[in-house]
């Protein structure tokens, strides 16, 4: 008797159908057969112990279990529970009249439990498509999809829980996840966090006024920032202090985010989308993989730029880390995206992150700081040349920071709050997203040569000034397009409906890099 199952594998940020075929026929041994990796091979043991642990017995005859389209590769446990359903019900132990409706996914463990597998979100999104009933789930990856309009996602804690569901026989809209014990126990963790502080406030930040006052123009525009300076100055605790004025997440960020942090198996237990701009810190010395994604064939994971995606990538060290993988930020930060060919695959995941770098100035760290800097003339060159060109150009805003006054550390003279600064920023933002309503795009670092001539021109007065900027600090066109975006954020900041000299002296002196030579 052949059955045919629903599942699916995620191809980048969506998912595919893959039917389970099982037939069992004349003959002995079980085949698997569909281009599967080893962990779905292995399924068959997780899965014939799992059925005689609940009862189930698995004929002596030849079970065939088809994964289609056999073109393509199948990886992960996720497939260990349509083949369980399909011996079960091609052996005829029960009937399940509702089996072809649903599509099915999940790890078996040996006692029969479901446990938790990647890409919840992209399934329950290719049920919808496909117009099916309906997509059952472990009950941990279902929590994903609570706030995926119009899904209906059943979660489930063990093969008997599937069984209820596929045979129709009594009502079992208990187990839809959200009317689960798990998601009222996630939602009332939730709001009981939500008044728990978290991250540092830039009031708690003594000193280093301007480098608030960059990081707040990098947020508001969304602009990539660079933060240079000795050990003990205040890098890595401002990058950090973003996190407290980044404006919330639309709903399409937040349903883009949730798929890419889905597929990656980040999300854990947590329920619904994410609503909270992510911040990726990676250790300076990640591989390759680790930062653009990677993987064989078609089963190709994201890496850290997209998880970063519509939040912050920082990199503390930055010039600490391979140069190959510093220069294979150069596209992602482009084109807000990343490309991973393979031989017969190429993916592309989103990559809309804002760049946030942290670096000391020299080897020993101290350089511009009176005469504690110990390093040679030839170090200091060296040691920032490994920050090509190309990068520089393409981080907009290069803060220097200097350790703080004796006096302001002592008295602890405290800022601004980071509540007051994200007032601000969302304010310029909203600016921005009447802006660019129709034009796919939701911040000024986005701009393209069209929308920068549209949205930004300039009087005589300011073209005057960007010819002598330009001649001064010897830009080249990208530095100089990106302090005109800048610029524009500058004035959105302050209200102004047309970009003014004052701001594009602000702008162009935040392009530290383009005009200081460390080598001197």
């Amino acid at each position: 008797m052949l059955i045919n199952i629903n599942a699916a594998k995620c191809i980048a940020i969506d998912a595919v159908p893959v039917t389970v075929e099982v037939d069992i026929t004349r003959g002995i041994g079980i085949h698997l057969v569909g281009l599967a990796d080893a962990a779905v091979k292995e399924s068959l043991m997780r899965t014939v112990t799992a059925l005689q642990a609940m009862g189930f017995h698995v004929p002596g005859k030849k079970i065939v279990i088809n994964l289609a389209p056999a073109d393509q590769h199948k990886k992960g446990s996720g497939y260990d529970l349509p083949i369980a359903l399909g011996i079960i019900a091609a052996s005829g132990q029960v009937e399940m009249p509702l089996l072809g409706r649903f599509l099915i996914m999940g790890e078996l463990g040996l006692d029969g439990s479901v446990r938790a597998i990647p890409g919840a979100l992209p399934f329950a999104e290719l049920s919808l498509r496909r117009g099916l009933d309906g997509c059952i789930l472990p009950e941990a990856s279902a929590l994903e999809t609570v706030e995926l309009e119009g899904a209906k996602v059943y979660g489930v804690k063990s093969l008997a829980d599937v069984l209820r569901i596929l045979s129709g026989a009594e009502e079992a809209d208990s187990l839809l996840i959200r009317h689960s014990e798990a998601y009222r126990a996630a939602l009332a963790a939730a709001r009981l966090g939500d008044g728990e502080a978290g991250g540092i406030d830039f009031a708690d930040i003594i000193g280093q006024e301007g480098a608030k006052r960059g990081a707040e123009v990098a947020v508001a525009g969304g602009h990539n920032l660079i933060l240079i300076g000795p050990p003990g100055s205040g890098k890595s605790s401002l990058a950090k202090a973003l996190t407290g004025i980044l404006p919330p997440m639309s709903q399409e960020e937040s349903l883009l985010t949730s798929k890419i942090w889905s597929i990656a198996g980040k999300n854990g237990s947590h329920f619904g989308l994410i609503h909270h701009r992510p911040f990726r810190s990676p250790h300076y010395s990640a591989s390759m993989a680790a930062i653009v994604g990677g993987g064989n064939g078609d089963n190709i994971l994201p890496g850290e730029v997209s998880l970063a995606n519509a939040g912050v990538l920082f990199i503390d060290e930055l010039a600490q880390m391979p140069k190959s993988v510093i220069e294979a930020l150069r596209a992602p930060i482009e084109d807000r995206r990343v490309c991973i060919s393979r031989l017969r695959t190429k993916i592309e995941y989103p990559a809309n992150f804002m760049l946030v770098a942290a670096t000391n100035p020299c080897p020993c760290g101290y350089y511009g700081e009176s005469d504690r800097c110990t390093c040679t003339v030839g170090q200091r060159a060296g040691y920032l040349a490994r920050l090509s060109g190309p990068i520089l150009d393409r981080i907009d805003i290069h803060l220097w920071m200097h350790p703080v006054a004796p006096g302001k550390l002592v008295n602890r003279e405290k800022g601004e709050s980071s509540a007051a600064v994200a007032a601000r920023v969302l304010s310029a933002r909203s600016v921005q997203a009447e802006r660019f309503r129709d034009e796919g795009i939701v911040t000024n670092s986005e701009m393209d040569s069209r929308q920068l001539e549209h949205f930004c021109p300039l009087s005589n007065e300011c073209k005057e000034l960007c010819e002598k900027l330009i001649q001064h600090q010897g830009l080249s066109a990208r530095a100089f397009t990106r302090i005109i975006k800048v610029a524009r954020t500058i004035a959105d900041l302050a209200g102004e409906r047309d970009i003014m000299p004052q701001h594009l002296a602000e702008a162009s002196g935040y392009r530290l890099l383009d005009r200081r030579n460390l080598g001197l």
